[in-house]
């Protein structure tokens, strides 16, 4: 399995266990975060650490995932950045738009403030 989610009181954790996160696994991402979402889940922690590559689709996928809970009140963060995945976001400026820690311990914290 791609993605693989865990529960730890009111904070989901999807964790990407693909080296490249583009348009071959991006739309099963999607699809993790609409389920998700429609199973009433709204605090989500995307920890990226095994993943050194993103691009654009990887990107709308992560997108998707933070506008679904920010729609309905809950918390994204992201976590675990491997240097080219930082850069990919900083280059499209999402790193103001994403909450972003640097371990899934900081990012629990970030969510469950």
């Amino acid at each position: 399995m791609n993605f693989s989610t865990d529960q730890i009181r009111n904070v989901t954790f999807v964790t990407s266990n693909v080296e490249k996160l583009d348009a071959s696994n991006a739309p099963e991402l999607k699809s993790h975060f609409f389920l998700l979402n429609n199973a009433g889940i709204n605090n989500i922690v995307l920890d990226l650490s095994k993943s050194k590559y993103c691009d654009s689709s990887g990107l709308s996928a992560i997108l998707t995932g933070n506008r679904l809970c920010k729609d309905t009140n809950g918390q994204f963060v992201i976590c675990g950045l491997q240097s080219n995945v930082q850069k990919m976001i900083e280059i499209a400026q999402l790193d103001r738009v994403f909450k972003i820690c640097d371990t899934v311990e900081e990012a629990q914290a970030a969510v469950e403030f």
